[in-house]
């Protein structure tokens, strides 16, 4: 199959290396990646200046061909699908990663990594982010998790991603054989608390430091963080779709009653 892979962490990352020489045994591989680390973008986008582009001496990583961009990890994806990849080249499917740090609960809404994943699904493509849950990691910690997202695709072949939902892979730091299993989870809460660390600089001015403190699960919770706790695999369904269905009616009857909105 084609796959398109890009990332947040940057060409020269080891996870999308890893990734890629991995994956392109079996498959097809195409790499469109930013040219620096872009990590916690979000799905911003370039509006206001050019986006370069730069196709690399054949390919990078065993992949097919690969580029580099100026863009954000949102532009890869865009950019890949509507204006660099010939049809013949169009992913059956969009790999983000493999992201050196976790991915977990409610910060995944800053993640650059879960952000080209999402920019996949909204183009109609089926899409994966994946992320090494550690903050350490040489090139060698990437192998099993690149093993492991081979295999994963194997078993996805037939299945049919749901409209607007990516699935969003976080994978501990561990040999395979200490891995305790795969966990279907639901997204759990932050990873951090939101501390913010006072200090002076040299010259006496004042700045802040982002210093939260790692926030636990309890083990049996059905989250994503708990499953990394527990030293499991965690792939967690992930939808865009962000309205709120049930409260519509309930507005609909304070704002709106008789059939009228025009109160104001």
């Amino acid at each position: 199959m084609n796959i398109l892979i890009a990332n947040d962490d940057g060409i020269a990352a080891n996870g999308i290396r890893a990734l890629s020489e991995e994956l392109s045994k079996k498959h097809n591989v195409y790499i469109v990646a930013p040219d620096r680390e872009r990590s916690a973008a979000g799905h911003s986008l370039t509006l206001h200046t050019p986006l370069r582009v730069e196709e690399l001496e054949n390919g990078e990583y065993g992949a097919k061909r690969a580029w580099v961009t100026t863009g954000t990890p949102g532009d890869c994806v865009k950019i890949a699908i509507n204006a660099i990849l010939s049809d013949e080249e169009k992913p059956d499917v969009v790999l983000s990663g493999i992201n050196h740090g976790p991915n977990l609960g409610s910060d995944i809404l800053y993640s650059g990594t879960v952000s080209c994943a999402m920019e996949g699904a909204m183009l109609g493509y089926p899409s994966i982010a994946v992320s090494l849950a550690t903050m350490s990691a040489d090139y060698e910690d990437f192998k099993f998790p690149a093993q492991f997202m081979s295999a994963l695709l194997d078993k996805l072949k037939d299945f049919k991603f749901p409209s607007k939902c990516i699935l969003n892979v976080n994978i501990p730091k561990l040999e395979a054989g200490d891995i305790t299993g795969v966990a279907i989870t639901e997204l759990g809460r932050k990873m951090f608390t939101d501390d913010y660390e006072k200090r002076i600089d040299p010259r006496g001015k004042v700045y802040y430091w982002l210093a939260g403190e790692l926030i636990t699960e309890p083990d049996d919770a059905q989250t994503d963080l708990a499953a990394i706790q527990n030293n499991q695999i965690s792939i967690t369904p992930v939808t865009y779709e962000m309205t709120r269905t049930e409260t519509i009616s309930e507005l609909d009857k304070l704002l709106c009653r008789s059939g009228s909105c025009n109160w104001y």
